[in-house]
C-alpha cells in the first residue's frame, strides 16, 4: 500500500511573541508606522518581524498574512486581534472592537445592504463601497446568493471562473479585499468569515435584496390567499421595485449567468401574477400598461404575450389582442424558426370567438 506525504503549513503557534503580535496588527489592518506606535517598536522592526513571519509561515506577501491572521484565529471577524485585554474590553463596551495598544473602537451597527437583483452593489450608511474588479464582485455575489449557508472554496472558483481556474488560489485574497471593503468597523473581516468549510457572510452583519424580495412575495401570496387583493397587489409592487435592471449585470462566470436567467424569470412571475390580480380587480388599463412593457421587454415570451391577449381581449380591445399575436407569431418565426405553442394559438381562438 503506498501513502501520500501530506505537507501542511506551520501554524502561528511557531512564532515568537513579537511576531504574533506583528501578525494580530497585520490582521487588523494596521500599516507598518501604526503598529509600531501601538507596539513601542521602530517602523525597521516591525518590517523585520513580519519578514520573518513570512518565511516561518512560507506565506507569499502581506494580504496572505492578513487571511492567515483570520484563518487561524488570530483576529476574529469584527472584533479585531485578540489580545489578553480583549474579552474585558469587549465586555465593558459592547460593540467595540480592540487594537492592538488596547484602545477600543466602536463598529457601526448599520448592516452592509448588497443588491444583486441589478448590477452588483454594497451600500454601507447610504454610501456605495468599491467592491473591487469584476471576478472579485462575482465571489461576493456568490456569498450572497447563498446566504446563510458556507460556500465552500471549490464552489467559488466552480462558479466563478468554471473551466478556467486561475493558476493560483486566490479565493482567499479577494476574500480579504472584500472583507475590507465591506467592514462595519475600523478591522476588516466583520462581514464575511470563515471556518474549514469555506466562507459566509456573518449572520446579521448584511442584507441581501433578494432575500427582502421572497420575503415580499411570500407576504403577497398569503394576502391572495387571504381574500385581499388590494394587499397582494401593493406587496408585488414592492418585491418588483427591488429590481433594478439585469440581475448581476455584467458580472463574469457560470453562477452569474445561471443566476441572471433564473433572477429574471422570477421577475417575469411576480410580474405576471401581480397583472392577473389587478385584472381581477378590474384594473384593466393598469395591468395591461405593465404587460405591454413587460412583453417589450421579452418579446418571445409567450406566456407573456398570452396574458397581454386576454387583458386587451377584456378591456374591449379584440383587435389589439390579436395584433399581439400576429407580432409574436412574425417575431418567433424569424428569430427562433418555431410556431406559436399551443397556449398562444388556445387564447387567439378564444379571442375570435369572442369568448
Amino acid at each position: 500500500m503506498s501513502t501520500t506525504a501530506i505537507t501542511t503549513r506551520p501554524s502561528s503557534a511557531e512564532l515568537g511573541d513579537q511576531e504574533r503580535a506583528v501578525l494580530r496588527a497585520v490582521g487588523c489592518g494596521l500599516r507598518d508606522d501604526e503598529i509600531a506606535a501601538a507596539l513601542a517598536l521602530t517602523e525597521e522592526a516591525v518590517a523585520g518581524a513580519l519578514a520573518r513571519v513570512l518565511g516561518k509561515l512560507g506565506l507569499r506577501d502581506r494580504a496572505a498574512a492578513i487571511v492567515h491572521a483570520f484563518d487561524c484565529g488570530l483576529v476574529a471577524p469584527g472584533r479585531g486581534p485578540r489580545t489578553p485585554g480583549s474579552a474585558s474590553a469587549s465586555a465593558s463596551a459592547p460593540g467595540s472592537a480592540s487594537v492592538p495598544n488596547g484602545a477600543t473602537v466602536r463598529t457601526a451597527a448599520a448592516k452592509v445592504r448588497i443588491s444583486v437583483l441589478g448590477p452588483l452593489r454594497a451600500q454601507h450608511g447610504g454610501r456605495d463601497l468599491d467592491l473591487g474588479h469584476l471576478r472579485q464582485q462575482a465571489v461576493l455575489a456568490a456569498l450572497a446568493l447563498h446566504r446563510g449557508r458556507t460556500v465552500s472554496q471549490q464552489e467559488l472558483l466552480d462558479g466563478v471562473w468554471g473551466s478556467e481556474p486561475p493558476v493560483t488560489n486566490v479565493v482567499p485574497v479577494h476574500v480579504y479585499r472584500l472583507r475590507k471593503a465591506l467592514r462595519l468597523g475600523d478591522c476588516p473581516g466583520s462581514v464575511i468569515e470563515h471556518d474549514r468549510y469555506g466562507y459566509r457572510l456573518v449572520a446579521g452583519a448584511t442584507e441581501v435584496d433578494l432575500a427582502r424580495m421572497e420575503e415580499l412575495v411570500t407576504a403577497a401570496g398569503a394576502a391572495h390567499r387571504a381574500g385581499d387583493l388590494s394587499e397582494a397587489v401593493r406587496l408585488c409592487s414592492r418585491a418588483l421595485d427591488l429590481f433594478r435592471g439585469e440581475p448581476l449585470a455584467g458580472l463574469p462566470g457560470p453562477l452569474a449567468e445561471l443566476e441572471r436567467l433564473r433572477l429574471t424569470e422570477r421577475r417575469i412571475t411576480v410580474a405576471q401574477r401581480r397583472s392577473e390580480w389587478r385584472l381581477r380587480l378590474g384594473q384593466y388599463a393598469g395591468a395591461i400598461a405593465e404587460l405591454m412593457a413587460l412583453s417589450g421587454e421579452h418579446p418571445l415570451n409567450e406566456p407573456v404575450a398570452a396574458m397581454l391577449m386576454g387583458a386587451l381581449f377584456r378591456g374591449g380591445r379584440q383587435a389589439d389582442a390579436l395584433a399581439v399575436f400576429d407580432r409574436t407569431r412574425r417575431r418567433l418565426a424569424d428569430e427562433l424558426g418555431v410556431p406559436p405553442s399551443p397556449v398562444l394559438r388556445r387564447t387567439q381562438r378564444l379571442i375570435l370567438r369572442g369568448a
